[in-house]
Order: C-alpha cells, then sequence, then structure tokens
C-alpha cells in the first residue's frame, strides 16, 4: 500500500490501539478500555461482522452507546497457510491505515489481553511498520479469570506459569514444572485430555470463562470431549511450593 507522508505528519496523532476487552464478563473491562473505546472514532472487530464478534459482544455489554459508532469488520481466517494468514494480515492493515491517515483512531477490540495470542499483534506489526502510532490497551487474560473462577491461585513461591497454545504439539511443554495454561484446548480437547490425564496433577478446565453457558471442571474425568473452542485447562503440579 503507497503512503501519503504528508497526510501521515498532519495525523501522526491518529492512533490504532488494541483494547483488551477481557475473557467474557462485561464487569472485567478496565477503566481504560471504556475510555478508550469511547474516545476513538472507530472500533474495529474480527471478523465478518460485528454481530458475530464475541469481542464485540462484551463490549456492547459494557458500554452500549457504542451500537452507534462506526465499526469496521476485518475477516481473519481461522488457518495455519502461511499465504492466507499474510494475505489476510495485509489486507486488514490496509484497512486500518486508510482510516489512520484521515486522521481516525481506531480501536481493535480483541477478546483477553491483546499481547496474548492476538490478532492485533499481526495488524500491529505492519501498521507500526509503516510509521503508525500503537498502543496496546491491557485486559483481563482469560487465564487469570478462570483461576479467579476456580477460586484458586496458579503459582506461588517458585512454582513457575507456562502458557501454552494447545493447537500445536504439547507432550514436551505439559512436562514444564509448575503450572501449565492450556490455551484455546477446544478444538484439540480429546488429544488435549488424554495427554493429561497420565499426568499426577490437579487438572482443571474452563469452558467460556465469563460467559453464558460457563462450565467449570475440576477432574479430568469429568472434561468432555466436545467442550468449545472458548476452553482451557489448567495443570498444577500436586508438589507444595518452596
Amino acid at each position: 500500500m503507497k503512503i501519503n507522508k504528508t497526510l501521515l505528519v498532519k495525523y501522526q496523532k491518529a492512533t490504532f490501539y488494541g483494547v483488551g476487552v477481557g475473557p467474557g464478563d462485561p464487569e472485567l473491562l478496565t477503566i481504560k478500555a471504556v475510555r478508550i473505546i469511547n474516545e476513538c472514532e472507530i472500533l474495529a472487530v474480527p471478523g465478518k461482522t460485528k454481530e458475530e464478534s464475541v469481542a464485540y459482544g462484551i463490549a456492547l455489554a459494557a458500554v452500549p452507546e457504542i451500537a452507534d459508532k462506526e465499526t469496521v469488520c476485518i475477516h481473519m481466517p481461522m488457518t495455519k497457510d502461511e499465504k492466507k494468514l499474510k494475505e489476510s494480515h495485509e489486507k486488514g492493515a490496509a484497512q486500518i491505515m486508510r482510516l489512520l491517515e484521515q486522521g481516525r483512531s481506531v480501536a481493535f477490540l480483541t477478546l483477553g489481553d491483546p499481547t496474548i495470542y492476538s490478532t492485533y499483534l499481526y495488524l500491529q506489526k505492519l501498521v507500526q511498520e509503516a510509521g503508525y502510532e500503537t498502543e496496546i490497551v491491557s485486559g483481563v487474560a482469560s487465564f487469570l479469570a478462570a483461576g479467579a473462577a476456580l477460586n484458586t491461585g496458579l503459582v506461588e513461591k517458585k512454582q513457575q506459569l507456562h502458557v501454552i497454545p494447545s493447537s500445536y504439539e504439547i507432550e514436551e511443554a505439559i512436562k514444564l514444572p509448575g503450572t501449565k495454561v492450556l490455551m484455546k484446548a477446544g478444538k484439540k480437547m480429546p488429544l488435549v485430555k488424554e495427554a493429561v490425564a497420565r499426568m499426577e496433577a490437579d487438572i482443571y478446565m474452563v469452558e467460556n470463562c465469563g460467559m453464558d453457558g460457563e462450565r467449570i471442571c475440576r477432574d479430568a474425568d469429568e472434561i468432555p470431549e466436545d467442550a468449545g473452542y472458548y476452553s482451557l485447562i489448567i495443570v498444577k503440579d500436586k508438589s507444595e511450593p518452596d
């Protein structure tokens, strides 16, 4: 995309924000997230329509007035095909940069926190490389909310915390000491369940944390193999922390 340098200088204060809306409970939006969402002229959401965006639904419940705010939808396909991903990221970044060139700040809504496996990060890199301002607004990560839902701590003293994407090989990662968080385990739940069931550990699953249909399991045997996409597993070593 060819960048108009004159417009870029003129509207250098236009910013592309990645705004974390938390895992599901609208009450977990931060005060800063609400302020940025209100201040930005444009909202951006992943998906073909804003109605199908879970992140938008969470923000709408917390800030109903955004129903009238201009919203752009950025299609981000669920695939590991590098060519398709690159094309979608470039197309999405071009959409954002056209708005920034007009001096209009954009708030991209993302589940949880934008720094953790977020679609925003792919767009941010391209927008930032093109010379535009970007900023991340922290949100409550799903595994932190899951710990609260379980009413248990995740780590103490010298215990380690490992965040692991379940859509990749996990066999070696789950052998790490401390507490393991297996993110987005739903699509591979039968394989993930089989891997963790053999471990001497406390095993929990939280599905749809903070959303309608939240479900909590406190034993590997209770975990359903048809759990939804927004499911995570927490594996805690049984040994007491030193």
